[in-house]
């Protein structure tokens, strides 16, 4: 009767070899293409949503309006629930940037002179 338990772990080279990565320049050319190309098409669709969300929005107050204190529509709830729901779509669509950062302008901040006292 054999007592014991023997473990064979897999053995793991010391060091494993470590690879160069580099592109070629049409690949990279390419990669960058289809970069800007999802950039611009997440734009695009931000532009569209932020323009329904604007429509939402517009409908949304003027079914408040309609409203009094006493009453409240389930489809002034519905409609806040749908404008909420597009934008957090809108906000992650936002933080999906795909790649790095382009390189833009940077903003003219204007300085307020001193306020009249």
């Amino acid at each position: 009767m054999l007592c014991g338990t023997a473990f064979l772990a897999p053995v793991a080279p010391a060091s494993a070899p470590q690879y160069e990565t580099r592109q070629d320049p049409s690949q990279k050319e390419m990669q960058d293409r289809m970069m800007r190309e999802a950039n611009k098409k997440r734009q695009q669709d931000i532009r569209e949503d932020t323009d329904k969300l604007f429509q939402l929005a517009t409908e949304l107050k003027a079914a408040v309006d309609k409203t009094n204190e006493n009453l409240l529509s389930l489809d002034v709830v519905r409609k806040a629930d749908e404008v909420e729901k597009l934008a957090k779509k809108v906000k992650e669509k936002m933080k999906d940037a795909i790649g790095p950062p382009t390189k833009q302008e940077p903003l003219q901040r204007t300085v307020p002179g001193p306020y009249p006292h």
